[in-house]
């Protein structure tokens, strides 16, 4: 499968570098065709690993990933170009945090959510929230955290949220541990997560946990 992978920050790079591993091809995405991060990861993550533009990673792409800010997805997808997302599965990670005296704060948040954005700016494209609940390293190696603890997928499009299951499966999450929270307008809640997970991160003094949610029988 070949993958654009939109973002040179960490959990660009670690997700892009897992997707090599797994045996894809990665075209690794940034503003410029010379971007050094890129180029370096690209050079060191083995075959299958290429750098290039938004522009260029999504139009090799079958299926493009977000890993981008969420204050400058939409600016990077339209990079992107809406001709090379047409019909595409669009996995969104990215959450729409930033920060003000030192304090983190969400927008959009509650009446909106970056993954809305996505899907009113791109509607051929299938969008897809997942894997913005946990730390980069716990999305390609959910063994990090004991237990059967859970990600989400919300989305419009049933068979692209079935890809992206099928995706998180090979990074070693079992369907059955991947919840379907529905339509797109689910990525609200997931997005609002990210404050109770960084006082989480605080007090752990590690990104190591995950929820693990239990129903009774």
């Amino acid at each position: 499968m070949r993958y654009g992978v939109l973002g040179t920050g960490v959990a660009g790079r670690t997700l892009g570098g897992k997707l090599v591993e797994l045996g894809h091809e990665v075209t690794l995405g940034s503003r410029t065709k010379d971007n050094p991060v890129a180029l370096e990861w690209a050079g060191s993550a083995g075959g299958g690993a290429a750098a290039g533009t938004f522009a260029e990673a999504a139009a090799s792409a079958e299926i493009v990933v977000n890993a981008v800010a969420g204050q400058v997805a939409l600016s990077a997808l339209e990079a992107a170009g809406a001709d090379s997302l047409d019909g595409k599965v669009v996995v969104d990670v990215s959450n729409p945090l930033w920060f003000e005296d030192g304090e983190v704060r969400l927008s959009p948040v509650e009446s909106d959510s970056v993954g809305e954005q996505i899907q009113r700016a791109f509607p051929h494209a299938r969008v897809v929230k997942s894997l913005n609940t946990v730390n980069c390293a716990v999305m390609v190696d959910p063994a990090r955290v004991p237990g059967d603890h859970q990600v989400f997928v919300c989305g419009e499009d049933a068979e692209a949220k079935a890809q992206v299951t099928a995706l998180l499966g090979e990074f070693g999450w079992p369907a059955e541990r991947v919840l379907d929270l529905g339509g797109i307008r689910s990525a609200r809640s997931v997005e609002m997560w990210l404050p109770l997970w960084l006082n989480v991160m605080r007090t752990f003094g590690h990104a190591d946990f995950n929820l693990e949610l239990r129903r009774a029988r």
